[in-house]
């Protein structure tokens, strides 16, 4: 795929899943992650970060505001239009791939032209 159109690894998927419903800092998203895969994909603190910064790079995510926790600095990462449009995309890809291992019918996900 192009640059435009990357295919996102799995922890990119659920973090960009992650902030569907709303900026959500590090620590929420690596929960988030967790919560929907019932726990099978923990995404490491380093994997998060780079993955971050890398989809930041890309444009599809935005780092906004920053609080302070504890003392510590707290940045909170929101879902852009192309990231919006990028996990779309990948969702419809595993749907599509998903179809022809279970036997859906083959366009199922595909909108009719």
């Amino acid at each position: 795929m192009t640059r435009r159109n990357p295919v996102l690894t799995e922890p990119q998927y659920f973090i960009l899943a992650a902030l569907m419903d709303g900026p959500l800092h590090g620590y929420g998203i690596i929960k988030a992650a967790e919560r929907a895969t019932d726990g099978r994909l923990r995404i490491a603190v380093g994997t998060l970060y780079g993955a971050l910064e890398r989809m930041e790079r890309a444009g599809l995510v935005a780092a906004g505001d920053e609080e302070i926790v504890d003392g510590r600095a707290r940045r909170y990462y929101r879902l852009t239009e192309d990231g919006t449009e990028a996990l779309g995309r990948e969702a419809l890809r595993m749907q599509q791939a998903a179809a022809v291992v279970i036997g859906l019918p083959g366009d199922a996900g595909v909108a009719p032209a």
